[in-house]
């Protein structure tokens, strides 16, 4: 299974009194401006996607939007409350490993910082401890060759929206 992890493009900063909820807090303007460059970038390395899983946040369903809008065959989207924030990255996997059906999975999560550095590290080593940083709507690749547990993934590619959006030029 190929797995891309993104992390959701530049939101609005936390305002307790516009957004109570922080899961409510949208990307800005110029975020989506970007966000939307880097999905362009990203469907012309990976031209496809069988399904992309996002956080119910409102940020990263808009990132999710943005990316599955640049494929020719937009992929649906599934919102997972295991990517919400502060979520830990074990059950994000077990849940992984539950539901893929095939080892020719192409899947895209669109999640949060820590929890998609410490998703790195626990399916690179083990261990949950962080092992990269995550530029806002950047993405990564990892590779599960068989099982799809903690310690079996291989690091493909890791690049920052910048790189993404250079691509989609």
């Amino acid at each position: 299974m190929h797995l891309y992890l993104i992390r959701h493009g530049p939101a609005a900063p936390k305002d307790p009194h516009r957004w109570p909820d922080d899961a409510a807090r949208p990307l800005t303007s110029p975020g989506v401006r970007k966000t939307r460059r880097a999905g362009v970038g990203f469907a012309r390395e990976v031209p496809h996607l069988d399904r992309i899983v996002s956080s119910p946040a409102r940020r990263t369903h808009q990132t999710a939007k943005l990316f599955s809008a640049a494929f020719d065959a937009p992929p649906r989207i599934e919102l997972w409350s295991e990517l919400g924030p502060g979520a830990p990255p074990g059950p994000i996997l077990e849940h992984l490993r539950r539901t893929v059906r095939t080892p020719r999975a192409e899947i895209m999560l669109v999640g949060h910082q820590p929890g998609l550095e410490q998703l790195i590290g626990l399916a690179l080593t083990g261990d949950s401890v962080p092992l990269s940083r995550f530029s806002k709507a950047g993405a990564a690749a990892l590779e599960f060759s068989r099982a799809i547990r903690p310690g079996a993934a291989r690091l493909e590619w890791m690049v920052t929206r910048s790189q993404l959006s250079a691509i989609g030029k």
